[in-house]
């Protein structure tokens, strides 16, 4: 993976903006990143925790999807923080399983770390400076390392994770940043993020030839965020799509 590292690492290095990037192949375990171990400011991305909290408490009966809050299910306030990443959404199911603080002890009680959750998303808004700020911040590896356990099957059933993964699949924010430059037809299960000046998108790419792909991309400051996440993307892509290539070459070449 040095070599997708070297890639990486000359793209970001053109651009004015600041990028941490992981990405991680769950068929093999093999991983590369660029600033992997930065902490740089969530945004939205931290949805995916409040969601896994969420669902983890529904996996063990403790609250139920048709649960009412504020007039609304449970479902469809789910619905809305991942496909649409309402804020206002996301607030109401983080207040039900207990706030911040809640969301940290579930991440910290499953060995995630390198996320920090301190406020909810009207706190975090309401305050400035967020380009600089050390809380509610995750690196790009820890990011991948949720990502990886929440398709894993050891944080959320089967039925939780299709959930998810399917809300994730509808996201109708990020259609400028992983999924830009793709095929047509590529799989993207994914969630953003955004504040001034900051610009993340994290999730899965799957690729033609089975491989399922952990990303995290985060990028602040500096202009055309966007783009540059859709770059990150098509690079990590081409590389893994080289791989497959390769691969079935050998395997005729030994038939």
């Amino acid at each position: 993976m040095t070599g997708l590292e070297r890639t990486l690492n000359a793209l970001v290095a053109s651009r004015s903006s600041d990028y941490g990037i992981a990405v991680l192949d769950l068929r093999n375990g093999s991983a590369a990143s660029v600033k992997g171990d930065i902490a740089y400011p969530m945004a939205s991305t931290v949805k995916l925790a409040i969601a896994g909290a969420y669902l983890t408490d529904v996996d063990h009966g403790r609250r139920s999807l048709s649960d009412m809050i504020a007039g609304r299910s449970a479902a469809t306030l789910m619905e809305l923080m991942i496909v649409r990443s309402d804020n206002h959404a996301a607030d109401l199911l983080l207040a039900r399983v207990g706030g911040p603080a809640a969301v940290q002890q579930w991440l910290s009680s499953n060995g995630i770390s390198g996320i920090r959750i301190d406020r909810n998303i009207a706190q975090l808004l309401r305050e400035r400076g967020h380009l600089f700020d050390s809380k509610d911040v995750a690196t790009p590896n820890a990011m991948v390392s949720l990502l990886y356990k929440l398709n894993s099957g050891t944080l959320l059933t089967v039925e939780s994770r299709s959930l998810l993964f399917n809300l994730m699949s509808r996201c109708v924010t990020g259609t400028r940043r992983i999924r830009a430059l793709l095929p047509a037809g590529t799989r993207v299960e994914d969630k953003t993020g955004t504040l001034d000046g900051v610009t993340n998108d994290v999730g899965f790419i799957n690729m033609p030839d089975g491989r399922r792909l952990a990303v995290a991309v985060f990028a602040k400051g500096g202009r055309d965020r966007q783009v540059g996440i859709a770059q990150v993307a098509r690079v990590i892509y081409d590389h893994f799509a080289d791989l497959g290539r390769n691969a079935l070459t050998y395997f005729m070449e030994l038939k």
